[in-house]
């Protein structure tokens, strides 16, 4: 009985480890120094008309190396509070812009 005991408590005591949020969006403006605006499309089903809606969210990104431009479809992670408006930085380039601004 004793040996149940002493096993519990290392297992509650066990750190947890948390998953970090992904989202996969589209950049929409690159003009600001390690700053990326992504916009992150979500498509979801109306509770009451049953049909698909989309809508999209504009989050702010920090790119270190200024490697996304506008167009590109990037990967974005939660991070810690960057500055007053920055929870996000930018974990891959996954397609880049074909068109030519």
């Amino acid at each position: 009985m004793t040996a149940e005991n002493a096993a519990a408590p290392a297992e509650a005591t066990k750190p947890q480890v948390r998953r970090r949020k992904e989202l996969v969006g589209v950049v929409t403006s690159a003009k600001m120094q390690k700053t990326i605006v992504v916009k992150v499309t979500r498509r979801f089903q109306h509770r009451l008309y049953q049909r698909y809606v989309r809508s999209s969210k504009k989050f702010y990104a920090h790119d270190e190396q200024s490697e996304a431009k506008k167009g590109d479809t990037v990967r974005i992670v939660e991070s810690r509070p960057l500055s007053k408006l920055k929870r996000w930085r930018l974990a891959e380039v996954v397609a880049r812009s074909t068109r030519v601004d």
